[in-house]
């Protein structure tokens, strides 16, 4: 892991100190399938040497991560177990040893398990008192009963560590360990007015929990940007063990502010995240801004069809004005008969504030665009010209503004167009086309290349 990551974990194990003296664990997730995990629990250690068992950790855990603190007691081991029980391990784990089969005929046979399901049939074979075999088809068996839990097995995932203890007592022990299988993203809701000029804005925090662990009444805290890791080798286990020496109440929804070279948004009241379970929580109130339709034909990624998005600015003086984590936009507009359609969607970057954000809609239907190479003139072996003529048909029926896109290459000069360019980049030029109701208007253009 690098330096930066180290830096950025530690200040938040930082920020989060005073949430966990209450809530007991603090969760801090990121956007690409990590999380911070920051447990503190009152544990018993025996003074001198002794084993502790921190249960109820992650099952995606990452071990090397782990940092413990807990005063006067030093951590010398850590293992973490994983060989979790299942029917299999536990018949693997009885052979030769006695246990109890209930057939589905109700007999009850008491013996000593000399194969775990063996064979095509599976079946199994026990020894019995009087030294007489059984085979029983592990099809035929209703019931299994295991005087126990066998060494070595456990029901959850589990870090076991030998410490030293300078006194022998309950003490606060805090935990933290980054794991995978949590990961949050946000989506949002546009709502258009039956103009285009205005549209609400609502919010949401997706969070998705496959790490293998409940988080119980936990302080949440996200991170929005991306974090650089460290590519690591996949650590081989062996033995199961790993040795080394949705909706917010008002007012409390998330809070954000810069942190790091990243955005912060820290839930203001405890909440569950669950394994297995996908949740939402609002994250700001539903706000409105000012937004415009802008149409865009960019025939190298279009083709002959006129894209369609809106166009909003994200100030504070447009209603906004706040840092726009990177997630997934569904745009609906009222309908006339006053209820709501779906119209599209699209995915946004991370987005500060005072930037413009465009949302792709679709592409429009009563617009017809196409493109055509008129002429091509070689001028010399480095030096050409071609002439570009452009259409646009409008069948709506108000005016219409497009904005024509071309991608050219190498060193190039327009030698004569019909309407002034817009120079986007070194690679890019605009130019803006207004079309009237049930009318064609024409571009054209010379490229000279070099």
């Amino acid at each position: 892991m690098t330096m930066r990551i180290l830096f950025v974990l530690t200040i938040t194990m930082l920020l989060t100190a005073a949430a966990l003296a209450e809530t007991g664990v603090a969760l801090t997730v990121y956007n690409d399938n990590l999380a911070l995990v920051r447990d503190t629990r009152p544990m018993m250690f025996k003074k001198g040497l002794g084993q502790v068992m921190f249960r109820d950790v992650a099952a995606q855990i990452d071990p090397t991560s782990v940092h413990f603190k807990s005063a006067g007691v030093d951590m010398l081991e850590q293992n973490f177990d994983y060989d979790l029980v299942s029917s299999e391990k536990l018949l693997q784990k009885y052979v030769d040893q006695t246990l109890e089969v209930v057939t589905k005929g109700g007999d009850v046979v008491r013996g000593t398990l000399m194969t775990a399901a063996a064979g095509n049939p599976a079946q199994f074979v026990l020894k019995q008192a009087d030294g007489s075999l059984r085979s029983i088809l592990v099809e035929n068996a209703a019931e299994i009963r295991y005087p126990n839990l066998p060494d070595g097995l456990i029901t959850k995932p589990t870090l076991r560590w030998l410490v030293n203890s300078d006194a022998g007592s309950e003490k606060e022990t805090e935990v933290s360990y980054l794991t995978g299988g949590i990961s949050w993203r946000a989506d949002y809701v546009m709502l258009l007015n039956d103009a285009n000029t205005r549209t609400d804005l609502d919010a949401w925090v997706t969070l998705d929990n496959n790490s293998g662990a409940d988080y119980n009444n936990a302080q949440l805290k996200l991170i929005a940007g991306e974090i650089h890791r460290a590519p690591t080798p996949q650590p081989r286990y062996a033995k199961g063990m790993m040795d080394m020496a949705l909706s917010a109440e008002a007012g409390r929804g998330f809070e954000e502010r810069s942190f790091f070279e990243y955005h912060l948004y820290t839930l203001q009241r405890p909440t569950d995240v669950l394994d297995r379970q996908t949740k939402q929580v609002s994250l700001f109130p539903s706000t409105s801004a000012n937004v415009r339709k802008v149409y865009t034909y960019d025939w190298q990624q279009d083709n002959d069809n006129v894209a369609v998005s809106t166009e909003f600015e994200n100030k504070e003086t447009n209603g906004l004005g706040m840092a726009l984590p990177a997630g997934r936009v569904r745009v609906y507009q009222k309908a006339p008969d006053g209820g709501q359609e779906f119209i599209g969607e699209d995915n946004i970057n991370h987005t500060p504030k005072n930037e413009k954000l465009t949302v792709r809609i679709g592409k429009a239907f009563d617009i017809a665009a196409e493109r055509a190479q008129k002429d091509y003139r070689r001028i010399s072996d480095r030096v050409s010209e071609t002439d570009i003529e452009v259409k646009i048909r409008n069948h709506k029926t108000e005016k219409v503004n497009i904005i024509v896109v071309d991608h050219l290459y190498g060193y190039w000069e327009i030698l004569r167009e019909s309407l002034p360019h817009k120079k986007v980049s070194a690679q890019k030029i605009e130019f803006t086309l207004a079309v009237e109701p049930e009318q064609e208007a024409i571009l054209t253009y010379t490229v000279r290349n070099r």
